[in-house]
């Protein structure tokens, strides 16, 4: 039996922020010491917004990012054109890639190919793909293994694009699967699959706000809540698993959570 995952609470956003630049700093500095590059999967909703105010915030004797040595992928995406208001792409463009000083250089970034945005199965195919290609060949490696995953949790529980009840927390061999009807919009998407969600080396959650803490309180109080593709991740993790959350997010839940700092 694992570690529990790590719960750490803040105050506010500002340090909130604070801790995850020097979580993510350390991942990969970790990453490049042992393999010259940072894979990373990133997800949308809020977290692009928080992880730019991470990763560009004025801050001095926490080492650099160092963008060029990035690789960026998406752990979910919906199947729209990449200037959309509802593409991940998008919000990671807009809150990371554009405002990034050139100083700390350029990732290398892995958006959906738009070309198949009408057929959601070979949208899916084509980013495991674009994995495959960068992971080594599926017959080499049965689960790419990300440097960092960075997600997010939905108020009923859902994360990336892995929703409550559905048959794809499931599937155990693909490791990008296609969704048509997304209970939330837009309803055709991709996701990475739980699997290769929980091979990450590390995999951090980020949720703020009092309107989490209803299913914060599900998710690590109680055992539907140990069900639901959150709690899965934590179940499966263990203590590859670290919750950046703020004091209100976490009103009333029972689980230990960790103070004001890493």
């Amino acid at each position: 039996m694992g570690k529990p995952p790590n719960l750490y609470a803040f105050q506010g956003t500002n340090e909130l922020a604070q801790s995850l630049r020097a979580y993510v700093l350390e991942a990969q500095n970790s990453a490049l010491s042992r393999h010259q590059v940072f894979r990373v999967a990133v997800s949308g909703g809020s977290l692009p917004k928080v992880l730019g105010q991470a990763l560009l915030r004025e801050t001095t004797g926490e080492g650099s990012v160092q963008f060029d040595k990035w690789e960026i992928f998406f752990a979910d995406e919906r199947a729209v054109p990449l200037d959309h208001e509802d593409s991940n792409y998008k919000l990671v463009k807009d809150e990371i890639l554009d405002k990034a000083p050139a100083e700390l250089g350029k990732p290398k970034v892995h958006p959906i190919d738009v070309k198949y945005l009408d057929d959601v199965q070979e949208l899916a195919d084509q980013y495991e793909q674009t994995l495959v290609n960068t992971f080594a060949s599926r017959d080499s490696v049965r689960l790419p293994m990300f440097d960092l995953l960075l997600l997010g949790c939905g108020p009923d529980g859902h994360t990336c694009s892995l929703f409550p009840g559905s048959p794809l927390l499931r599937e155990n061999e693909a490791w990008v699967l296609p969704i048509s009807d997304s209970p939330k919009p837009p309803p055709k998407r991709i996701t990475l699959s739980l699997p290769v969600v929980t091979h990450g080396i590390k995999i951090a959650f980020v949720a703020t706000g009092g309107g989490k803490k209803d299913i914060m309180k599900q998710i690590f109080d109680t055992d539907e809540g140990r069900q639901l593709p959150c709690g899965l991740v934590n179940a499966q993790a263990q203590e590859k698993v670290s919750w950046f959350v703020d004091y209100p997010a976490i009103e009333g839940v029972s689980f230990p959570a960790r103070r004001g700092s890493l």
